[in-house]
């Protein structure tokens, strides 16, 4: 059996060698862990220098609008000419269009001339109408004054260009096929208008090509993972407000309104938490299901304002929205069937074991009363850190350079700046990436992950040094016991054992990554089928992304219980670790079962809240802003996964007031019990009556 810890709890001897008494947690500590430390400060020093980066070359307009036939990015005002309200992507020659979608053609679509318009033109019914190069040169008009004019100057143009025009080599287009606003391009439908085409060939234009395949070319373009990507992030900051609300007010509210009831409702709180999940998670799969259009008519689309009703464009959005439909009607049905299944035992354990426990953890927040309103610090923290994150991400997502293409294709194009026709190539632009931003977005995630993880690990740490104090003192009022026990465990922690806090949340994020990595490998094998044919291989693939999420919840569970070994005694990360897993090894017959049932009650607590968010974001997504205009997002699927995850973690700093008392009160009862010959002299006589009752944990582990 390991011997007393020293110069920390019950009886044993200090740092000068005399011998002390009492329970309470002592001060002569020594600082722990500072190489992680000073690697955490290294680590943001680079994060400010990467996020640096981010906003010197990004431009968060690239994400949802695409490049003219200059490099600008449509809605730019900063661009050579003020496009702020020139949002839509046109591409001006159908032929080009046509040439881009023939099987082997060498032409790419990111080379056919587009310019950007306010909307996407329609055929006239009675005439041809143009859409013009940019104004310049010659053609003494303003961008204000070409927009009136619908970006038809034609009949201004000398015969020359008249002639260059009817040859689609500009610096006017025919307007001959109608397009419709899909994620702010316009997409051809390869339906020519017989009036217009009648007055273009009567004009004397050359032959267009009118073939379905038009259609193809642009919507494998807008559909592209890269494009879809984008979407998803640009669809995470326009919908800011909803993060907000959802992601912050929200969860906020609901967790402190869970805490109150915790502490004055407690035998009743697992009927409650089992009851609300349910209803949520079927109401949060119904909004799924509606948004997938399985549900009434409110399916998303990715056209954007009016259009024919007959006219439907198909969406990689709306295949993942319903994927993630099915998904959760999976989860649901399993959820459902495990709380049915659970429901007894679980509400039977409760009522025996979790609620003395549950009240006695209530007792100690009913006493050191700070620990309600603490969590509201790091809960800042986080607000103030995602908000910045944010947005140096989207500025990361969107960096790169615009640069023009390097390809073969020839064709002619009049350009009214110089006065010529140019036919040394027709390369249009794209952004170009490189490896080292994928790098710095990598680096970026990680860097949130492990600042959530630090926040949770710093909060965690100071209220079990908190609730040490209260347990160490009898739960009695001690002139020895500091007058606010949060912030003396604050400053102990700061002072002492912060850099063994940023050890445990870096393995944490470490392991996260390597499994994140993993992950992405395993789906590229899958979809190149190159998993094992073998039995064994199979079996051996699968068991080893098991084994890894094994690993990853255990290192999750050790760091927890040693945050709270750090608090009590001090130690280094490791070794704190050490001493909370044989005191658990020693005392797992006395606590394993009671753990399992309040680690499943606070995971539905903190799931309730988040999917409160989630469905919160459901709501406010579903109003006319986010569905229309500039403003309209193209899934709700990111902004409410979004939501979810930040419910998530505020649900974790405020649940972690109620999780960390108990298991706080569990291992000081454990290293009580183990100081003094297996008798706890410091325990609430109600603990030591559920730990101690064989009969009760028995009827448990039937």
């Amino acid at each position: 059996m390991r011997g007393p810890l020293g110069a920390v709890i019950g009886k044993y001897p200090s740092s000068d060698g005399n011998a002390q008494t009492g329970g309470l947690i002592k001060h002569n500590r020594k600082c722990r862990d500072l190489v992680f430390l000073v690697i955490f400060i290294a680590f943001w020093v680079a994060m400010i220098v990467n996020s640096s980066f981010g906003l010197n070359q990004g431009n968060p307009l690239r994400l949802t609008y695409g490049l003219d036939y200059k490099g600008n990015v449509c809605g730019d005002k900063h661009a050579d000419r003020d496009l702020r309200e020139l949002e839509l992507r046109y591409w001006l020659n159908p032929n080009q269009v046509y040439q881009s979608a023939v099987k082997n053609s060498k032409f790419k679509l990111s080379n056919a001339r587009s310019i950007c318009l306010m909307e996407c033109p329609i055929p006239s019914e009675d005439s041809l109408d143009w859409v013009c190069d940019y104004p310049e040169g010659d053609i003494r008009l303003s961008l204000d004054d070409w927009i009136d004019r619908n970006y038809d100057y034609f009949a201004d143009l000398t015969p020359e260009l008249r002639n260059t025009s009817l040859q689609l080599q500009g610096p006017c287009y025919p307007v001959i096929f109608p397009s419709v606003n899909v994620y702010w391009s316009c997409q051809l439908i390869a339906r020519a208008s017989n009036m217009s085409l009648r007055h273009w060939q009567q004009m004397g234009g050359v032959s267009i090509v009118e073939n379905i395949i038009m259609d193809k070319s642009i919507h494998r373009s807008i559909n592209s993972r890269s494009s879809v990507l984008k979407r998803y992030v640009a669809d995470v900051g326009k919908a800011w407000p909803v993060l907000i609300v959802c992601g912050g007010i929200v969860p906020l509210f609901l967790s402190v309104i869970w805490l109150l009831l915790i502490r004055h409702f407690v035998t009743g709180m697992p009927w409650i938490t089992v009851f609300l999940f349910n209803v949520l998670i079927i109401s949060v799969t119904m909004f799924y299901y509606s948004e997938a259009g399985w549900i009434g008519n409110s399916a998303i689309s990715p056209i954007i304002g009016a259009h024919d009703p007959y006219y439907n464009v198909s969406a990689r959005e709306l295949n993942h929205i319903r994927a993630a439909a099915v998904l959760m009607t999976v989860v649901m049905i399993v959820a459902i069937l495990s709380s049915i299944a659970i429901v007894r035992r679980i509400l039977m354990a409760t009522s025996v074991l979790k609620a003395k426990q549950l009240y006695v953890a209530a007792k100690v927040i009913g006493e050191v009363q700070a620990l309600i309103i603490f969590p509201v610090m790091p809960y800042s923290i986080l607000a103030i850190f995602y908000m910045f994150w944010l947005s140096a991400a989207l500025y990361l997502f969107s960096s790169g350079q615009v640069r023009q293409n390097d390809c073969s294709a020839n064709c002619c194009a009049y350009e009214l700046k110089s006065k010529r026709l140019s036919c040394d190539s027709c390369c249009g632009y794209r952004i170009h990436y490189t490896s080292h931003i994928a790098a710095a977005i990598l680096f970026h995630l990680l860097g949130c992950y492990w600042a959530t993880q630090f926040v949770i690990g710093f909060s965690s740490t100071v209220i079990a040094g908190s609730v040490a104090s209260y347990y160490w003192a009898r739960g009695e009022s001690s002139p020895e016991i500091p007058f606010l026990p949060v912030f003396s465990s604050m400053k102990r922690l700061m002072r002492y054992s912060i850099g063994s806090v940023a050890l445990g949340s870096l393995i944490v994020s470490f392991v996260e990554s390597i499994r994140f990595i993993l992950e992405a490998a395993r789906r590229r094998l899958k979809v190149s089928n190159s998993i094992p044919d073998s039995w064994f291989g199979r079996v051996a693939f699968h068991s080893s992304r098991c084994c890894l999420r094994c690993t990853e919840w255990t290192i999750k569970s050790v760091n927890r219980n040693a945050y709270i070994l750090i608090a009590i005694t001090g130690k280094g990360f490791f070794r704190a670790s050490e001493i909370a897993t044989e005191l658990i090894m020693s005392n797992i017959l006395r606590i394993g079962k009671v753990n399992v049932i309040g680690d499943v009650i606070l995971f539905l607590g903190k799931l309730c809240v988040s999917l409160s968010s989630a469905l919160f974001a459901f709501l406010m997504l579903d109003t006319h802003k986010y569905k229309s205009a500039h403003n309209k997002i193209s899934s709700p699927l990111f902004p409410v996964l979004v939501s979810w995850v930040l419910g998530y973690v505020v649900a974790t700093l405020f649940f972690a007031v109620v999780e960390m008392s108990i298991d706080t009160i569990i291992l000081s009862f454990c290293q009580d019990s183990e100081e003094h010959h297996g008798t706890a002299q410091y325990a609430p006589p109600l603990l030591m009556e559920t730990l101690n009752d064989q009969n009760e944990m028995q009827r448990l582990t039937q």
